[in-house]
């Protein structure tokens, strides 16, 4: 009795309360009818304001919010691994060096992360996983607009909106039943329904009960299905994708393939049948994804065992490792990697095969007659750069720049075994102005010589310095410090003479009276400087007037010396030396005898352009450090002789 009672009681409560709803509408609404038949809504439209649809309540058993919750949730995504590579990729890595980042053949397609750091010469990287911060996202959506032929099942969301006669902006759930509830009009079947039909479908219901009305259809939120994700592949289990997800989706989810997953052999599976093979390679390549299905739930896409294995390195557009199917040949894999740069040699490849590791391992391919060659796993195709080829000299175009007293200065392409004389023809000839004497010819190979050269002077110097320094005895705080001072200053000259670079300048033993030069061969990237008659002698170093002079005929080295008032008291007479407009260097050393002095170098005659230098003596005393060295020597000599006399006596 009591529970016929309870159950009486709610009837009577769900009565009043639709009777105080339809009262509510009829309030909110006046002069409209809460139920009637197309024929009064239509006129009460005509006559009044537009009908405000509410968004609507609990449809049957489910809430929107329920029903909304077989979409996709928002969740977080397994921790993101990034991309580690394979032993293979190691290995091509090393042999490609630091400079390029060895990947395989489309990973950044399907994986979520770079490879941050290149490879170092002679290490491994490590094949530990990289963990990166976790991260919370909407499964990726490939296609973002809806194709006509999606079939609406439950979970979707329509957008509705009614404008006209009745004013609505609603959102609908399709719930498990396979319909939407809209207010005012009813429950509205469109599961099954293709998305091109379901405008017409609803318009056609609306139009039951209301007129004079527009709408528009469109779909929002996508219900979520669940695929799973097998094989060979970085982050294998089931996925909650969209339904217009399709299979590259789904490997984006799991990862992509792992290394030792396949590009090319991946399978969509609904039940006992293979609905599609994927290759990425097509899609890569050619762009086709016309195999890259459309995923149903309760799909399965597995990724086979990688295949056969091969690097491409050198200068090719894209390096990288390449999965070849059974039959491609070396020239499939070329056009893979997208071909040559424009820097490489076209004409052959070399290949190094691991299965020959013991029968010389590397071997060279012409093409195109070896690109119909098949590759094996492991193999490593390298493309060379036709920069790096030198050509013999004897074959070399010559690249040369006449500068200076020419008729037309610039850079000029002589072919090979030219010589001086031809650069000078090729620019028109000397002008009137031009000194032969001091004529300038720098090569680049002389440079490259002469700074080797030099370099390992200076280490030699700092040798003998260092070796001087830290052997030379110190017998009072006087002579540390001044050895530390010596050190000092060491340092500095050797810093100050690193910092020099040779200029690669060769010396033409030319005579102030030639009229040419001499017919030397060139080389590609030499420099001819060929100057104006110079009008001044130049004079510097210790000396009490250093300046340029004007030339005049007839006068010495010496005439020019006192013009600039002679060396100064502290310098190094015997070391004066003169440097010649042609690069020859001439020192009063050179014509010392064993009684000689440097009368000679004074009397030689001064041509223009000639530079006159005077040195300063480096290792000087005064007379009071002279007598003091004396005066310890002397003192030294007679405590000796005073010790030898007492132990006689």
């Amino acid at each position: 009795m009591i529970t016929l009672c309870l159950r009486r009681l709610a009837a009577w409560a769900l009565l009043a309360a639709s009777a105080a709803g339809a009262l509510a509408q009829t309030t909110l609404n006046p002069g409209i009818p809460a139920a009637g038949t197309q024929a009064e809504a239509g006129q009460d439209a005509s006559t009044t304001r537009p009908m405000r649809l509410r968004q609507p309540g609990p449809i049957g058993p489910q809430t929107n919010e329920q029903v909304r919750g077989a979409r996709p949730p928002r969740e977080l995504l397994p921790v993101d691994l990034g991309y580690v590579q394979g032993e293979f990729e190691r290995f091509v890595q090393l042999q490609a060096g630091p400079d390029v980042v060895i990947r395989r053949f489309g990973a950044e397609l399907v994986t979520s992360r770079p490879l941050e750091q290149p490879v170092r010469p002679g290490e491994l990287p490590s094949a530990e996983p990289r963990l990166a911060e976790v991260r919370s996202a909407e499964p990726a959506e490939l296609s973002p607009l809806v194709p006509d032929d999606y079939l609406i099942g439950p979970g979707d969301e329509v957008l509705l909106t009614l404008w006209g006669s009745v004013d609505a902006d609603l959102r609908l759930i399709v719930d498990r039943s396979g319909r939407i509830s809209i207010p005012r009009v009813g429950a509205v079947q469109v599961s099954g329904v293709r998305m091109s039909e379901l405008p017409e479908l609803i318009n056609r219901r609306v139009a039951q009960v209301f007129r004079n009305f527009q709408s528009s259809v469109s779909l929002g939120a996508l219900r979520g299905i669940r695929v799973f994700v097998t094989g060979f592949v970085v982050k294998p289990g089931s996925y909650t994708l969209n339904s217009l997800s399709s299979v590259v989706g789904a490997l984006m989810q799991a990862g992509g393939p792992s290394a030792a997953g396949s590009f090319r052999n991946i399978e969509l599976r609904r039940g006992a049948e293979v609905v599609s093979r994927f290759d990425l390679y097509d899609l890569l390549l050619k762009g086709d994804r016309s195999a890259d299905r459309v995923v149903q739930a309760g799909d399965v896409v597995h990724v086979g065992a990688v295949g056969t294995q091969v690097g491409f390195i050198g200068s090719v557009n894209k390096p990288a490792v390449l999965e070849l199917k059974s039959g491609e040949t070396v020239a499939d894999a070329l056009h893979m990697v997208g071909g040559f740069t424009a820097v490489a040699d076209r004409g052959r490849l070399a290949v190094e095969r691991l299965r020959e590791r013991n029968l010389g391992r590397v071997t060279e391919l012409a093409l195109p007659q070896d690109g119909a060659t098949t590759l094996a796993n492991g193999d490593v195709l390298r493309a060379f750069s036709a920069v790096d080829a030198v050509l013999p000299s004897q074959q070399q175009s010559k690249r040369v720049k006449v500068e200076g007293e020419v008729a037309r200065p610039g850079d000029y392409v002589l072919p090979a075994g030219s010589s001086l004389r031809d650069a000078i023809r090729a620019a028109g000839g000397y002008t009137p102005a031009a000194y032969f004497y001091a004529a300038e010819l720098t090569r680049e190979s002389v440079q490259r010589t002469q700074q080797e050269n030099y370099d390992r002077a200076l280490r030699d110097l700092e040798t003998d310095l260092a070796r001087a320094s830290g052997t030379q005895r110190v017998a009072t705080a006087e002579d540390a410090s001044a050895q530390t001072a010596k050190v000092a200053a060491t340092s500095r000259l050797v810093e100050r003479l690193r910092a020099l670079k040779p200029t690669g300048r060769i010396v033409l033993q030319m005579r102030p009276e030639d009229t040419d030069l001499p017919d030397l061969a060139l080389e590609d990237g030499d420099r001819l400087l060929v100057p104006p008659r110079p009008t001044t002698v130049g004079v510097f170093g210790s000396v009490f007037n250093a300046a340029t002079y004007l030339h005049a005929p007839g006068r010495t080295i010496g005439d020019y010396l006192r013009l600039a008032g002679g060396p100064t008291k502290g310098a190094d007479e015997g070391s004066i030396f003169v440097i010649r407009p042609n690069g020859n260097v001439v020192s009063g050393r050179q014509s010392r005898g064993w009684f000689g002095s440097q009368e000679s170098l004074a009397s030689l005659r001064a041509d223009p352009g000639d530079t006159v230098f005077v040195p300063e003596e480096m290792d000087k005393t005064t007379f009071l450090q002279a007598a003091k060295d004396w005066t310890q020597i002397i003192f030294q000599f007679g405590l000796g002789v005073a010790g030898i006399v007492s132990a006689t006596r």
